[in-house]
Parts: C-alpha cells; sequence; structure tokens
C-alpha cells in the first residue's frame, strides 16, 4: 500500500502528525503509528498525557531560562555552583551536553537560538538583553561563550562580545578542540570537557 492511500482517514491524521516532526518521514511516521496501534490502551494513553503534560506544565528557569520543572532550575539553585562564572548556549540540549563532562560547575545562560538573518532570527530574538542585566547587576566575573563554531555561532558570539564589551568582565570561548562546524550537543564528551578546561579569550576578528 502506497503511503498516499490511507483505509482509515483516522491513521492518516496520526501518520502526518509524526511526519510534522523533525527528521521523521512520512515511512517512519507510519511505522510508528502501527507500532502504538498494537501497543495496549494504556501504554498510548500514559504516552498522549505525558506528551500534554509536557507541553502545558513545563517550566522555563526565569534566571537562565533553561528548561525546568520549577521556576528556578536545579542548576541555578544549586548554592554548590560558581555564580560569579556564566556559560552562554544556544539551546537545553547544549546545557545537558556540557553538565555530563562534569567539568564545569558555573552557571548557564540559554539564548534560545543563534543569530541567523536567513532564517529571520535577531539579536531581538534571543534571550540577550536578561543576560546583559545580569551582567549589569555584578559579580559576574568571567563569560564563555559556547556556541557552535559555524558562521551563525560565530557571528553571535561576536555580537555579544561588541554588546558586552563595555562592562568589566572576562570573555572567553571554547578552545577549538571542538571542530569548526561542529554542534555542542554531537560533540564527545572528553573533546567537550577539555574545551571547556581550555577555554580561551575572546578575540575578535581582523
Amino acid at each position: 500500500m502506497g503511503l498516499s492511500v490511507f483505509p482509515s482517514k483516522l491513521l492518516e491524521n496520526a501518520v502526518n502528525e509524526f511526519a510534522s516532526l523533525p527528521g521523521i518521514g512520512r515511512k517512519t511516521a507510519f511505522r510508528l503509528v502501527m507500532h502504538l496501534l498494537r501497543r495496549a490502551p494504556e501504554d498510548v494513553r500514559r504516552l498522549g498525557e505525558t506528551i500534554i503534560r509536557l507541553k502545558e506544565e513545563i517550566k522555563y528557569c526565569k534566571i537562565c531560562h533553561g528548561i525546568s520543572d520549577t521556576e528556578i532550575c536545579g542548576i541555578c539553585s544549586d548554592k554548590t555552583r560558581d555564580t560569579s562564572l556564566i556559560c552562554v548556549v544556544e539551546s537545553v540540549q547544549d546545557v545537558m551536553a556540557i553538565e555530563n563532562t562534569q567539568q564545569y560547575r558555573g552557571l548557564y545562560h540559554v539564548l534560545g537560538g543563534i543569530i541567523s538573518p536567513i532564517d529571520g532570527i535577531g539579536p531581538s530574538d534571543l534571550n540577550i538583553g536578561s543576560l546583559e542585566e545580569k551582567i549589569k547587576g555584578g559579580g559576574i566575573a568571567e563569560v564563555i561563550f559556547a556556541l557552535s563554531t559555524t558562521m551563525e555561532g560565530d557571528t553571535t558570539s561576536f555580537y555579544l562580545y561588541k554588546r558586552l564589551n563595555k562592562y568589566n568582565i572576562k570573555m572567553s570561548v571554547l578552545s577549538r578542540g571542538v571542530a569548526i562546524g561542529d554542534e555542542l550537543e554531537y560533540t564527545d564528551e572528553i573533546t567537550l570537557g577539555k574545551s571547556i578546561v581550555n577555554r580561551t579569550p575572546f578575540i575578535t576578528p581582523a
């Protein structure tokens, strides 16, 4: 049976919804839906309720903008963390990747993306204002730009440097143990950990 003709409208609608997710084609979506049909009703109901609760109840930390179950995430509320150190990342996935290295004990700031004119994403679309407010408040000694080593990531780091350079803080970037063009969430833990430990001062492009 081709995927353009379905015996059930309910089946077709379910396949279309799964196929709308990133990285899932229609054939994979069809296999997932058929798998769910073979599962016990309580299993499918639990999956559906979990997704609904995720969307309705998930919170974003008021301090770092990371995902949390509470108003302030576990990292920001951890009294053992170094509050003078902020690691700026693109996404929650990057926070998880860095935490897995166990080489960093400062705090984070999640931008929620990177500057990408081709995608219509500018500085005003990111959590940059709240980062500047943190630095204005004092107590911050260093900001680490831990963004993807892509053109967009480097552009964002440069923009942040220009915007924050008026404050008396150290600004650094990950060492180039992370290869050019790599995204943090796909970098192995050892390489990423060494890149954090061996971070270097941010140098403006010539």
